[in-house]
């Protein structure tokens, strides 16, 4: 278990590191802000949607290392995804987080973040990314909070 338990960490602090599609992305279809105003996390999340699939995503902002790496796996799981696939996704990763559900093989990387759901208050930092990539898909110019 410390051996698995090593390896979340890892991938946490590699995608807070070095986090994928950290760019702002030019001639976005969809954006959205987040903001968390408990700890001060902030992201935008920019989309290009064409025939119902995601063909580009990413982000930017400062937060903490679970929403910076959170989001950075996000953007890599919902690259290319049907809109539909990207809501199971959405929905089968937020139940994850608050207990209802178990992690599995569908979620992929995103299960390195399952841990977060022991500590109540950092669940916001894993969500907010996801929570402003629904906002961007039904492009809500106010900030989520979510």
């Amino acid at each position: 278990m410390s051996d698995l338990r090593e390896l979340y960490q890892e991938t946490i602090l590699d995608h807070n590191k070095h986090p994928r599609n950290f760019r702002r992305l030019e001639g976005a279809t969809h954006q959205a802000h987040g903001h968390n105003p408990l700890c001060g996390d902030r992201v935008d999340v920019y989309l290009k949607v064409s025939d119902g699939r995601i063909v580009d995503i990413s982000f930017e902002g400062d937060g903490c290392a679970i929403s910076t790496a959170s989001a950075s796996i996000m953007t890599e799981m919902l690259q290319g995804r049907s809109l539909e696939q990207a809501q199971q996704l959405f929905d089968r990763f937020h139940d994850l987080l608050i207990g209802k559900a178990e992690a599995g093989e569908e979620l992929g990387k995103l299960e390195v973040l399952a841990g977060v759901r022991a500590f109540p208050t950092r669940v916001k930092c894993a969500t907010l990314p996801w929570h402003t990539f629904k906002a961007a898909l039904h492009n809500e110019t106010a900030a989520t909070t979510e």
